[in-house]
């Protein structure tokens, strides 16, 4: 049972949940994509809202396009959708570790991205592919890359209504490497994404650091052909850009350790890929 009580808004288009938000003002407004994590977070009294805008029956938070040159993911679509579309192997991978079945229904792309949780593991593939975040505001609607940066950049009054994905990135030969403390799906100890394009892998990261992340710099150390394998691994472990987190899922030494065998196995794998 959530204990407080809040206005609910279930709006049809996007101009009216954008007005919405505008009219309730001062009022503390949440979107309302997927639910679990509201819930979840407002039946222990972690969470307060003064208003719900329910963005699931806006028709362009549901669509799902695949033109050959990209690929359009409405922000309402579960993570089980986005999966049974088959459209982007990688991310499909991703987000299957996410949650069992039954949760994966109810979670969508949207509210994984805008989680409160630190890991949102289903960013790695979209900043790997420097996907595109479709912005709905007041004034205006705008298009942010999300590149190396895992935030989603909302200014008060925004939402994400749509991500959108270069289809070039679904065919590159990809890794997906996660270890948890104790079963398939689950909070991660490390989680690494990674694909291969013209001899140089990319590569993202959740688990490791107190939010998902992308670095050039390590990047720059995993390609260094001059090196060994196992020396590009330490090398690179020289550029992670925040301390390594430490909880009751793991040490920061064990996740370290973890995240060195994923790194060596990535190599060999996606080197014995390009081949």
């Amino acid at each position: 049972m959530i204990p407080f009580d809040f206005e609910y808004y279930r709006p049809d288009n996007v101009n009216d949940a954008v007005g919405l938000m505008q009219s309730l003002g001062a009022k503390k407004a949440s979107i309302f994509c997927g639910g679990t994590e509201f819930i979840t977070f407002a039946r222990n009294n972690n969470i307060q809202a003064e208003a719900i805008i329910d963005i699931k029956g806006i028709p362009e938070c549901h669509e799902f396009i695949d033109d050959g040159e990209q690929i359009v993911l409405g922000a309402a679509l579960t993570l089980n959708e986005v999966i049974e579309a088959g459209c982007f192997p990688l991310l499909a991978e991703t987000i299957r570790r996410i949650a069992d079945h039954t949760s994966r229904n109810k979670i969508t792309i949207g509210g994984h991205l805008n989680s409160r949780l630190i890991y949102r593991e289903g960013m790695l593939p979209l900043l790997l592919s420097e996907a595109k975040l479709k912005i709905a505001g007041s004034d205006r609607e705008r298009l942010i890359s999300l590149g190396s940066s895992n935030r989603l950049q909302l200014e008060p009054g925004e939402m994400v209504t749509q991500i959108i994905i270069d289809k070039k990135y679904a065919s590159l030969p990809f890794f997906h490497y996660k270890k948890t403390r104790c079963s398939k799906v689950g909070y991660p100890l490390v989680t690494i994404a990674a694909v291969k394009e013209q001899d140089k892998i990319t590569a993202a990261f959740s688990g490791i650091c107190s939010s998902p992340f992308r670095s050039k710099e390590l990047e720059s150390a995993l390609n260094d052909d001059s090196l060994s394998p196992s020396a590009r691994v330490e090398k690179s472990l020289e550029h992670l850009p925040a301390p390594v987190i430490e909880d009751f899922q793991g040490s920061a030494k064990y996740r370290k350790f973890i995240l060195k065998n994923g790194l060596f196995l990535m190599i060999k794998d996606l080197e014995a890929a390009a081949k």
